[in-house]
């Protein structure tokens, strides 16, 4: 089958090349000279023979918008786009009423897998029109991991439903990644702990806890033990943010998500404004020592109003997010 793949980066060259190998032809379209195969996306368009179906693997918003405005204008009646980037679920189906104005088919395409997908295979998630998905099933069948289809790939449900189902995903890869993080901590910080990279590893198999994650984590430890020198700095694609946002907006508790989303807004800070008035205001109420940022001796801010019992350590609690790795 024929396919055209806009945007060659990271996972979009990777998913080219598995193509391929399944001997689809693949006709990819990037600003990178050294990768693209032809000079624009007009000349992408008139490689392929109709129906077209073109893959769009651009960064989500604008990126996106222009590159679907433009193929509504190059594309006719019967051809189909796919979008398989991080797009937001109301994006795709303004990309839909646009082309399907146009008698054009448009599926959005959650894809989870990285940089291993093309070796191992890619998660798919899709959503669109059944006669619009069937007809690229091909392709997604070369995509997706070897194995039953349903353990690899969904037709999750309307247009919207793909990427919409690969943002909660990835809002539980938030959750899941933070309490590996944590748990990596309160292993390093205790003494009587020798081992911490045999724990993770003594979890990958059998355990309730093994995952592909947890496997990932496992090897990097094995080549940094205590992850020295890692920065715990953590940005978020931005899919975490709208699980959460829509969890808000249909009253679904979501506490776990939403505590890893915010801790890494916190790895981005020097120093938390918002911790620094929570040391703080333990000293002022509970006579708690207070450590300054000079490492100068710590003061202790105020009379005790309690009992005085809990510890003045001033050790983390939180993941420091070094576990995505």
């Amino acid at each position: 089958m024929q396919l055209g793949m806009i945007g060659l980066g990271k996972m979009g060259k990777n998913m080219r090349d598995r193509l391929r190998r399944a001997d689809h032809e693949v006709i990819g379209y990037d600003l990178d000279e050294d990768l693209t195969d032809v000079a624009t996306v007009e000349e992408l368009v008139q490689g392929l023979e109709a129906p077209r179906v073109v893959w769009v693997m651009v960064p989500h918003g604008e990126p996106t918008h222009k590159t679907v405005a433009q193929l509504g204008d190059l594309l006719d009646e019967g051809d189909l786009v796919i979008e398989g980037g991080n797009s937001f679920y109301l994006d795709d189906q303004k990309h839909d009423e646009h082309l399907s104005a146009r008698g054009i088919g448009y599926v959005d395409c959650g894809v989870s897998g990285g940089i291993w997908g093309l070796e191992n295979g890619y998660g798919l998630m899709c959503g669109g029109r059944e006669e619009h998905v069937e007809m690229a099933m091909p392709i997604f069948d070369a995509l997706r991991p070897e194995g039953p289809r349903e353990e690899g790939w969904v037709h999750a449900g309307d247009v919207g439903a793909g990427h919409y189902a690969k943002m909660v995903h990835n809002g539980i890869e938030y959750g899941l990644m933070h309490a590996y993080g944590e748990g990596f901590e309160l292993l390093l910080k205790k003494d009587i702990i020798k081992d911490v990279t045999g724990c993770f590893n003594a979890w990958s198999r059998g355990t309730v806890v093994r995952s592909w994650l947890l496997d990932l984590l496992v090897e990097g430890l094995e080549k940094n033990p205590e992850l020295k020198g890692v920065d715990g700095y953590t940005t978020d694609s931005g899919e975490g943010r709208w699980t959460v946002l829509e969890a808000v907006e249909n009253e679904v508790p979501m506490p776990v998500l939403s505590a890893a989303l915010f801790a890494r807004f916190t790895s981005r800070q020097d120093n938390s404004p918002s911790m620094q008035a929570v040391a703080a205001l333990r000293g002022a109420f509970g006579g708690h020592d207070v450590r300054m940022l000079d490492d100068a001796e710590a003061s202790n801010a105020g009379p005790s109003s309690g009992t005085g019992a809990s510890s003045g350590d001033s050790k983390p609690t939180s993941g420091s997010g070094s576990a995505d790795h």
